[in-house]
């Protein structure tokens, strides 16, 4: 509370949050007057925007700087500004036609200001979601999108959606009801509308109302949804999406809601959803649905347990029953999702256990204490998992989702979970041949290292690991296995970052407070010494094999280092650098002189091995830099002196010898440290530069500029000293403190006791000197070149190589140049300035030494590179380095970017591997939050790289353009790189380049091709974006209309550029604003944040006369906008039309235009003309696009229809219902199609009220039910042309034209694609669009063409046709009675003709023609239709017809859903005598009607029966006449049942009336079964208990081998029914069908019965397993085949109790096991001396039976689990071995039993034999272990 009373006084507020790592900063006390500074400038200028009306600079320029702010500082601002910011965006998102790209830039600003729910509570503030929902209908439903009037930025939409999820906690309490009323309409489970209505509620239903306000949150819906998603059965496609809403629901109000009645239907559904295969056949279904998303499925789990809920028995049931899926051995599409189980669920229960004990409390209302995780969840849900974690660690999937599992599972119950990492791990450690255990086992130790060293009251003996483990891992630094020296090094550095590598053995000595426990980690440490110097000899050996030999010096110069050295190198010096980090004094010590000892007798290569060595001194540097270059300095240094000195050649050698380059590398990474330490040895270094700096070798002058760049930072920077895990060091006596206690020890965030190196008055005046004597003669010899004295091009190099490096050694203590900024391209009435940051470097008396220094170097850059243009452009490497020079210039000041992401990414990752996800509160490791620190510190320095743009910065960027521009490729790359970073940073740069760049494109004398290719490649961009996508309107026109004429070049480089820039602007355009408009809300609500203070506001808030001239200001802006608009459409109209332009050209205009397209303003008219004549171009490509943007023209000149709002209640004569009555109500009857009934006249036309969506009605009305009114109300249809518009003139004139529609409709029945070519939807949509906006105009020009393509049977024809035909019925939507009765006296003949001729080609195509024409269309408007498909479809003129015509029919009743229940009972009736039609694709087709037809029988929960047929009925009908395929095998050797063929029609049936009766059942049995896969596939509802009727039918016939096709289509149905997922009403009646197969006498048909209930009770585990009745009857129908007389029924049982013994349906309980041991334990009476041995008596049959019994029985025991040994298993296999020697088949099951426990249980047979006896042990290795041949 002090604290915060602090805070307030000196900021003037309570700010909402800080970023914490602020205050660790050294110049922290300046920060706070900085941060004020800034948020006032923001404030300020922000709402000076707003209230200006200037979005664009000046609103998009503040929100970024805004966001700066808050990436800088946190959200220090006051509640009050918080709010007022919120309010400000929230206005401004939501202002109508926002252009997208702003939309998407507020919804990114808003989503930061809204993510810390915990600064704000509902009180605080609450938002209103229409708008929003407003908003994201417009750009996620948008109308224009699928035509191409809007092109909407890529991450729009997920940025939407992120900002409805932070926006809606604050929704009101009354929002819900007003959601259910906005969205329940849409609930048609049959309907796409259903998926869009439950994603609007899972993204828009608030869940965290507090308890009071429950009743008017999700009691309102949630009993109502989970009625609908447990009535649907088939993983509808947005069950997905219902899910997320129970997961988030059961997550926010814990306690709240009690689960369960639903548990067991829950993980039925989440285990199904993985498709795990089962059983012998292993035969997969297709499914809707992809399963549940495990990330949500794990929320809503993780939620629902504790306080006593049967959630934890479901969960140990699951795991059991999917655990040897996770073995190494098992593997297939399901293993990534199951392995993604073991790593969401643990995480996710921590994090609600973190929510429950350790989070700091906030406004979100708590977990009430009794339904809070105890103690015993924890370890049940631990005990649960751990298994299958184990079983994961090596699998083919890889090791990290169980290593990540551990990490969580060891923070909640260390004891249960590391002891057992640590025995695989020793036990991997101890085998040299199985690196991949080692790996997945020392990486998974990795992941609990901080739990393990913790040790605590749960594992004290935990630390006592360390030692052996470093001491095993060392062997894994092998230079022959680079992924097992990564982990090493990864073990070796993470462990040694948490222990200070102190040796305490002699604490016992002088303290008395040591335990017995922390006595022997004491005394194990003094091996700490040992270990370090074992590592660095292994290390050694490392670097040895990595030296790179050299067989010349060509080689030497192109050796590059592969990724794999470079990783091993960065591996090595990082965990180095760590264990030194962490060592005591002496330690130290004796590791540098083991360093130094090897350094100083060795000479290394500088690309591979030389770099590790030096960055290991690098690593001793930053720890003891004193020590460490009081070794170093003088051993390198001499070396390099005295061989300079001794041999003065040397100088000008261009290869050296590597003694010299070898140890300037080492003291160039020597001098990465402390600027005390290194300023001792001043004049070595100087004398060492100076020796150096001139070589003639290359790689020796710039290993001397490395160690000039270097020198300069350790004396300009500020950086952390140290990276200790505990602040002070480990140099204190073993009696003030003793480090093993501090072992995996959290940094304190608030007394962190960081120490910072910066810059001192001393140091910087050093740096000065260096400058002075080693930049200035270079600067002086770089002005003398340039007034033409000589200098050759290696000088050069070398000169510059130095000036660049002296930049980017001292530029964090270089100021910027002070130029006045360029106002001369700025349109922004407000300012774009710019808050300094303090960096620590920028010291007053550093600027004054440095003031000029940037700016001169740059003046002398510009002189050089014009100097070399003219003289010697040729020289690109100096080019290059100029490029280089300028790049450090503008943006260098002590960080680099693509370093610090590196760095970040890093950061993030080691973060997230060693967070105590558990406890939070940034209980980090101190390194970790050191460099976090320094990373904020990096992170100031690179916001100042958004800068304003000055007079010098314009040189610069002029001269990097003429770089971007030159011929060489290298210095156009590397200009054309520094140029975009520069334009992308530097405010209004892009608006001063851009026009040089398009000046470039054209064609002039004066402009060089490489000049023209430079503009090219600059217009492309780099990366994903591209500058010709500009969002200025002028500039837009430049770029465009340029790149058109920029055809003057045909060289196919320039082609492939310019290709790569048209298809950029096509991927990457979105549509920019005309018209910009600021609500008055947003003017006020920026007025609100101007007035506020602390901090206030410094800018002027503007007058009234400057807001008045802003509004006229935006008002001209926007009639600019639209000028240029429609000036560059007409240009590029008229390019296109003078042509002029080569083909490519003109498609890129053309495609251009279709960009231009909008929905908010109409086409000019030129544009209208080219694209009209461009629908009849003989060119493919142009014709589509003139196709698709005839459409859009269409869609924009499309008149406004009246709409009228009726009462359905009212139109229907009946009262609303109390309740929500989904499904067929009195009140929505009159939706229903009758044929009788429907308008058959106008009058009769006229008074009917048409529904054109599917879905209303269905479930509920929309509160505001509107309908279009009628025909007389609506625009005019029969226009003449004067009537028409210019544009739809020239529609008139095209469609008029006999000539243009003939080429027309010539061009579109032309094949495109052979045996490609598919309903092309967008010429259905020009169609439509011309029928709907024109009526029936140009129907008698198109007549004779119809008819014509109506009698051409060719595939191309009919496609044409079937676009115009659908077009032309959809496009009657708003026709009077009498045309729409004209256009079907018009189209039913020709529908006739077309159905009597469809073709395998053509097929699909009118299949898709008449489902187009009946989507969203009343019925009753169709009834033409309806009656023409209707007509006799099946007419037995052939096959394919009757089939095709059933397909077609099948695609428009799909369409109408619901609302057609008489055409399908008369479909139905209809189809009767067919259901036994002689050919196979007719039946087929049937089945798949029949599907259709049964669809809707289904009722919703409070729902009512629906009218159209019921399955039941059918059924009933069906059943009888199927009775005759009883007992198959009866039967089955009869004369002929109809073959393979695609008929059945056999004349093997003969007079014999039984076989005509089967054949004919066969028959209707093959169309049954089509019905029951395609609705057990399809249907919304659970598989009814009349489907399951068919079982004892089905079941047979998967094993009857006279007729292939009935014993497949018996197979897949049987696979689908064992596969469905059964309501809990309908087991016992599956269960019942069993028990009926089960007592039959077929021996075929129990065995498909066996392996049916497998897969059954696998799918329905947790619904079956929860009856009790069920599963005794599974138990007794198992039981007793397991003494069928029958030996393959006995062995198929067998293996069926195996799997329900293995997924855990069955448990393994004493009387289980003595059950069988009492059978295999049956008497065989003695052999009777007969005449044959094989004759035995019935007795001794039945005895062998039994006693077979048995034994499958324990087998199946043993079989059940192939991975492990439980205690009772030893003994079992004992008494199987007992009957070897019995009669067979006895003797060959227990050998087949011990054959496969020997294959399964071989990998891990070291852990599993010690459940055996010694005794036992004997016995099974005798049986076991085959004999030897020389035994």
């Amino acid at each position: 509370m002090e604290e915060t009373d602090g805070r307030i006084e000196v900021l003037g507020f309570k700010p909402q949050q800080e970023i914490i790592y602020n205050k660790l900063l050294p110049y922290t006390d300046q920060l706070d007057d900085e941060s004020n500074k800034f948020l006032a400038e923001v404030k300020g200028n922000l709402s000076r925007a707003v209230q200006l009306r200037e979005l664009r600079p000046g609103v998009f320029h503040w929100t970024t700087r805004l966001s700066t702010y808050i990436r800088l500082y946190g959200r220090k601002f006051s509640k009050e500004d918080h709010l007022h910011f919120i309010n400000l965006y929230f206005e401004l998102i939501t202002i109508p036609n926002l252009e997208l790209r702003l939309i998407e830039k507020f919804a990114k600003t808003l989503i930061i200001l809204l993510k810390k729910r915990n600064l704000l509570s509902r009180e605080d503030l609450v938002l209103p979601w229409k708008p929003l929902y407003q908003l994201t209908e417009r750009c996620l439903y948008s109308p224009y999108e699928p035509l191409g009037l809007e092109w909407f930025p890529q991450t729009l939409e997920s940025d939407l959606k992120s900002l409805v999820r932070v926006s809606r906690v604050y929704f009101s309490v009354e929002s819900t009801q007003e959601m259910l009323h906005e969205f329940r309409p849409l609930l048609c489970p049959f309907d796409e509308t259903m998926s869009k209505g439950i994603g609007y509620l899972e993204l828009f239903l608030p869940t965290l109302l507090p308890p009071e306000h429950h009743d008017q949150g999700f009691k309102l819906w949630l009993d109502e949804l989970l009625g609908i998603w447990d009535s649907t059965h088939n993983s509808p496609i947005w069950e997905g999406s219902i899910v997320g809403l129970f997961a988030r629901v059961s997550y926010d109000n814990i306690g709240y809601i009690d689960w369960t009645p639903y548990v067991t239907k829950i993980f039925s559904r989440f285990m199904r959803g993985f498709n795990l295969p089962v059983g012998s056949k292993k035969l997969q279904i297709g499914r809707m649905g992809r399963g549940y998303d495990i990330g949500l499925a794990s929320v809503w789990i993780v939620s629902m347990l504790g306080h006593g809920s049967p959630v934890q028995e479901n969960l140990d049931k699951f795991f059991t029953a999917i655990e040897s899926y996770f073995h190494p051995s098992n593997f297939g599409r399901y293993s990534f999702k199951i392995q993604r189980i073991l790593f969401k669920l643990p995480s996710t229960f921590v994090r609600r256990l973190h929510r429950e004990r350790y989070k700091k409390p906030s406004w979100q209302h708590p977990v009430p204490d009794e339904y809070k995780l105890t103690d015993q969840d924890i370890t049940a849900f631990v005990e649960s998992i751990k298994t299958c974690t184990f079983l994961s660690m090596f699998s083919k999937m890889g090791h990290m989702d169980a290593a990540a599992a551990l990490q969580n599972l060891a923070l909640m119950r260390p004891e249960l979970i590391i002891p057992q990492i640590l025995e695989k791990t020793y036990i991997a450690l101890d085998t040299l041949t199985e690196p991949h255990q080692l790996i997945a086992t020392v990486s998974c130790v990795v992941a609990v290292a901080r739990t393990l060293l913790k040790g605590g009251k749960w594992l004290p003996e935990g630390p006592t690991h360390l030692l052996p483990l470093l001491n095993a891992v060392l062997p894994g630094i092998d230079p022959n296995d680079f992924t097992k020296c990564m982990v090493t090094f990864q073990a070796i550095s993470t462990f040694t970052a948490m222990v200070p590598l102190v040796d305490c053995s002699m604490a016992p000595l002088h303290r008395d407070d040591i335990t017995e426990q922390e006595r022997d980690i004491c005394s194990a440490t003094a091996g700490f010494e040992d270990f370090l110097l074992q590592f660095m000899d292994r290390c050694f050996t490392l670097i040895e094999a990595s030296v790179i030999e050299h067989t010349n010096a060509q080689d030497r110069s192109q050796t590059k280092v592969n990724q794999q050295e470079n990783m091993v190198d960065v591996g090595l010096s990082s965990t180095f650098s760590t264990m030194l980090s962490q060592c005591s004094p002496q330690l130290f010590e004796a590791a540098v002189n083991r360093l130094y000892s090897y350094i100083s007798t060795r000479v290394f290569e500088t690309k591979v091995s030389g770099k590790m060595i030096a960055n290991m001194c690098r690593g001793a540097s930053k720890v003891n830099p004193t020590f460490t270059l009081k070794k170093f300095v003088p051993l390198c240094s001499d070396k390099i002196l005295s061989t300079l000195t001794e041999h003065e050649e040397v100088q000008l050698e261009e290869e050296l010898d590597d003694v010299i380059l070898f140890n300037l590398q080492i003291l160039g990474e020597l001098v990465r440290s402390s600027s005390e330490a290194v300023l001792v040895y001043k004049d070595t270094l100087f004398k060492v530069l100076h020796s150096t700096l001139h070589l003639t070798c290359k790689t020796g002058y710039e290993l001397s500029c490395t160690l000039l760049k270097y020198l300069l930072r350790s004396l300009t920077m500020l950086y952390p000293k140290e990276y200790c895990s505990i602040a002070g060091g480990f140099d204190k006596p073993l009696t003030e403190y003793l480090p093993m206690r501090d072992w995996a020890k959290p940094g304190d965030i608030h007394n962190l006791g960081m120490s910072w190196q910066t810059p001192t008055e001393n140091s910087i005046t050093v740096a000065k000197e260096l400058l002075d004597t080693f930049l200035q003669p270079e600067l002086t010899r770089l002005r003398e070149f340039s007034q033409g004295a000589e200098l050759n091009r290696e000088k050069l190099l070398q000169t510059l190589n130095v000036v660049y490096n002296c930049i980017i050694g001292a530029g964090s203590v270089l100021p910027r140049w002070n130029k006045p900024y360029v106002t001369d391209i700025s349109e922004s009435q407000v300012a774009q300035g710019k808050t300094s940051l303090e960096l620590g470097t920028h010291s007053e008396f550093g600027c004054k030494l440095f003031a000029d220094l940037k700016e001169e170097i740059a003046t002398v850059v510009h002189d050089l590179l014009h100097h070399m243009l003219a003289t010697g452009e040729d020289d690109t490497k100096a080019l290059v380095s100029i490029a280089n020079i300028n790049n450090s210039l503008l943006w260098y000041r002590g960080a680099i970017k693509q370093e610090f992401d590196s760095r970040w990414k890093s950061f993030t990752v080691v973060k997230r591997a060693m967070a105590n996800k558990l406890h939070g509160k940034k209980q980090h490791l101190r390194a970790l939050l050191i460099d976090r620190v320094y990373l904020q510190h990096e992170q100031r320095i690179l916001e100042m790289r958004q800068m304003p743009y000055t007079a010098l910065d314009r040189q610069i960027l002029k001269d990097l353009f003429i770089m971007s521009t030159s011929r060489y490729s290298e210095v156009r790359k590397k200009g054309q790189a520094v140029l975009f970073w520069s334009m992308e940073h530097l405010t209004n740069s892009k608006r001063d380049i851009m026009p040089m760049m398009i000046g470039n494109l054209k064609q002039d004398e004066q402009i060089s091709h490489q000049q023209f290719k430079g503009a090219l490649y600059l217009l492309q961009g780099y990366g994903l974006g591209t500058l010709a996508c500009i969002t200025d309107w002028s500039l837009l026109k430049q770029c465009w209309t340029a790149l058109v004429q920029a055809g003057h070049s045909e060289k196919p480089s320039i082609m492939k550029v310019i290709d790569c820039i048209a298809q950029k602007i096509n991927k990457l355009f979105d549509t920019p604003s005309i018209k910009n408009e600021v609500s008055d809300g947003c003017i006020e609500k920026a007025t609100v944040l101007y007035q506020s203070s602390h901090p206030s506001a410094v800018e002027v808030a503007p007058s009234s006369e400057e807001m008045a001239e802003a509004v006229s200001k935006l008002n001209m802006k926007n009639e600019d906008n639209l000028r240029t608009y429609n000036s560059l459409v007409v240009a590029l109209v008229e390019m296109v039309d003078q042509g002029d332009l080569r083909w490519k050209f003109s498609q890129m205009a053309i495609s251009f235009l279709t960009l231009l397209l909008r929905h908010d303003s109409p086409l000019p008219v030129p544009a209208i003309r080219l694209f009209v004549n461009n629908l009849a171009h003989e060119t493919l490509v142009i014709r589509k696009l003139a196709i698709a943007a005839v459409a859009a023209i269409f869609k924009q000149s499309k008149r406004e229809h009246k709409k009228i709002i009726i009462d359905p209640y009212n139109h229907a004569g009946c009262q609303p219902p109390t309740q929500i009555i989904p499904g067929t109500r009195p009140d929505n009857l009159w939706l229903h199609y009758d044929s009788k009934t429907a308008p058959k006249t106008k009058d009769e036309w006229e008074k009917c009220v048409f529904v054109e969506k599917t879905h209303w009605g269905y479930y509920v009305w929309p509160k505001s039910m509107k309908v279009y009114a009628p025909n007389e109300e609506q625009p005019k249809l029969d226009r003449t042309r004067e009537e028409l518009s210019e544009g739809e003139q020239l529609v008139y004139d095209f469609f008029t034209n006999e000539s243009q529609v003939s080429k027309l409709i010539g061009f579109l029945s032309l094949e495109e694609r052979k045996g490609k070519d598919k309903f092309d939807s967008k010429r259905f949509i020009l169609f439509k669009g011309l029928f709907r906006n024109y009526g029936d105009m140009f129907v008698p020009t198109l007549k004779p063409h119809l008819e014509r393509l109506a009698s051409d049977t060719q595939e191309s024809s009919q496609r044409c046709l079937a676009e115009i035909v659908a077009a032309l019925i959809r496009g009657s939507k708003h026709w009077p009675f009498e045309k729409v009765s004209s256009m079907w006296e018009l189209l039913t003949p020709m529908l006739r003709t077309v159905l009597n001729q469809l073709s395998v080609e053509t097929v699909t195509d009118w299949g898709t023609s008449i489902a187009t024409a009946c989507e969203s269309r009343d019925p009753r408007k169709l009834d033409w239709l309806f009656e023409v498909l209707l007509d006799k479809p099946i007419k037995e003129s052939g096959s394919f017809l009757d089939a095709s015509a059933l397909y077609v029919l099948q695609g428009g009743l799909m369409q109408q859903e619901w609302r057609v229940p008489g055409l399908l009972h008369r479909l139905l009736n209809y189809l009767d005598p067919f259901l036994t039609h002689s050919y196979k694709n007719v039946r087929d087709r049937i089945g798949s009607l029949l599907t259709t037809i049964f669809l809707y029988d289904y009722t919703m929960p409070n729902g009512t029966l629906t009218t159209s047929p019921h399955r039941k009925e059918f059924v009933d009908r069906i059943l009888p006449k199927l009775e005759v395929l009883q007992n198959p095998e009866t039967w089955a050797t009869s004369r002929g049942t109809g073959g393979n063929g695609a008929s059945d029609a056999t004349d093997a049936v003969g007079s014999d009336p039984l076989a005509e009766e089967r054949q004919t059942a066969i028959r209707l049995c093959k169309t049954v079964m089509k019905w029951l896969t395609g609705s057990l596939g399809r249907m919304v509802s659970a598989a009814s208990v009349e489907m399951f009727q068919f079982l004892p039918l089905v079941v047979p016939l998967e094993s009857f081998e006279c007729d292939e096709e009935l014993r497949q289509e018996a197979e897949v149905t049987l696979a689908y029914l064992a596969q469905t997922s059964l309501h809990p009403d309908v087991v016992l009646h599956v269960l019942q069908a069993v028990q009926q197969i089960s007592q039959g006498n077929s021996w075929r048909a129990k065995c498909s019965m066996m392996a049916y209930l497998q897969v059954m009770v696998y799918n329905n585990l947790f619904v079956v397993s929860s009856q009790a009745q069920a599963a005794e009857i599974i138990h007794d129908v198992v039981l007793d085949l397991l003494k069928d007389d029958r030996l393959e029924v006995r062995e198929m049982a067998g293996v069926t109790l195996s799997g329900l013994l293995h997924c855990g349906f069955f448990t393994m309980h004493p009387k289980f096991q003595g059950h069988f041991e009492k059978l295999c334990k049956t008497k065989l009476p003695k052999k009777l001396r007969v005449v044959s041995a094989n004759n035995f008596t019935e007795d001794f049959s039945l005895a062998v039976v039994q006693r077979h019994a048995g034994i499958l029985g324990l087998s199946a025991c043993v079989q059940a689990y192939p991975y492990d040994v439980p205690e009772w298993m030893p003994q079992v296999l004992m008494d199987l071995t007992d009957h070897l020697h019995d009669p067979q088949p006895i003797e060959m099951t227990v050998r087949k039993v011990l054959s496969d426990f020997r294959r399964t249980h071989h990998d891990n047979w070291h852990e599993h034999k010690q459940q055996f006896t010694d005794d036992q042990l004997v016995v099974l290795t005798d049986l076991l272990v085959s004999p030897c041949y020389y035994a």
